[in-house]
């Protein structure tokens, strides 16, 4: 299929030195189309959140670094559970919790074509943000969805979330749609121990420093498996 043509503005194209250096820096493989879709993206995201809110970040460096390539830091870990699931009868998909503008779910999608993602969110307009995106990018990948995590139904090899306050609750709304040899992968700033400690009877945890390029803020994942 003929990748859809990108226009950037040349405030956004002129960053794509720094969005391929930080590929490099976290060995990801992405080609210019795949970057240019990821700063489409970061760019139609300013244009929408004049309009609409979709983000308390404004400034197009500070987006890029804490939204696409704190984002972008979770893929190595997300490609690894995929890897291992290609070619068991495990659904070869991922849902997105909380995904609001689509972060981490349309960067995922993006870096990963051949993985189905579920971008799920109680709030309507940044679901509508996302499906033009989908439209406007030839996402077909990518699936947003306008409801509460509560009300979802289907089952899924991953479930991810960066916005989740508390690893409990994270847990404890989404198990149900977990299957039962997926992973929990939770996007966390200061690494919650106390919280990690509650599950250690009764799922396997394992935790890595996330080192996102020009972020110089705590960054750690949780992954979990029963």
């Amino acid at each position: 299929m003929q990748n859809k043509t990108i226009k950037l503005a040349v405030p956004f194209d002129a960053l794509q030195p720094q969005l391929a250096a930080a590929c490099q820096s976290l060995k990801l493989t992405l080609s210019v189309h795949q970057q240019q879709q990821l700063l489409y993206y970061l760019q139609q995201l300013l244009v929408w959140n004049k309009a609409f809110n979709l983000t308390a970040i404004k400034d197009q460096h500070e987006a890029l670094v804490k939204h696409i390539f704190d984002s972008l830091a979770i893929v190595p870990y997300v490609n690894a559970v995929y890897q291992n699931i290609i070619g068991n009868n495990s659904a070869q998909t991922l849902l997105d919790v909380g995904t609001g503008a689509g972060l981490p779910a349309a960067v995922i999608a993006i870096a990963l074509p051949d993985l189905a993602v579920t971008a799920l969110d109680s709030n309507g307009k940044k679901v509508r943000f996302i499906k033009q995106m989908v439209g406007e990018l030839g996402l077909n990948n990518l699936y947003p969805i306008a409801e509460r995590i509560e009300a979802h139904t289907g089952q899924y090899a991953m479930i991810t979330s960066r916005a989740f306050a508390s690893l409990p609750d994270f847990v404890s709304q989404t198990v149900h749609c977990l299957a039962a040899d997926g992973t929990l992968l939770a996007m966390k700033g200061v690494l919650p121990t106390d919280e990690i400690a509650q599950f250690s009877d009764t799922w396997q945890v394992q935790t890595c420093v996330l080192t996102v390029p020009q972020l110089h803020e705590a960054r750690h994942l949780v992954q979990m498996t029963r």
